[in-house]
């Protein structure tokens, strides 16, 4: 009983192509802009926090 004929032809070889100029180097990516948010509590409160999270 065989499983049929080895044909290397239908093989894949393992190398497939890449599109560079649609690849994305997040190594050498540099980000901008900024971030802001607004908060209930004081920038004193904040930090009393962070300290008390740091303790």
């Amino acid at each position: 009983m065989g499983f049929g004929s080895y044909d290397e032809s239908e093989q894949d070889d393992g190398e497939q192509e890449i599109d560079t100029e649609s690849t994305v180097t997040v190594e050498n990516a540099d980000a901008e802009g900024s971030l802001e948010f607004e908060s209930r509590e004081s920038t004193e409160e904040l930090v009393d926090r962070l300290q008390e999270m740091k303790d």
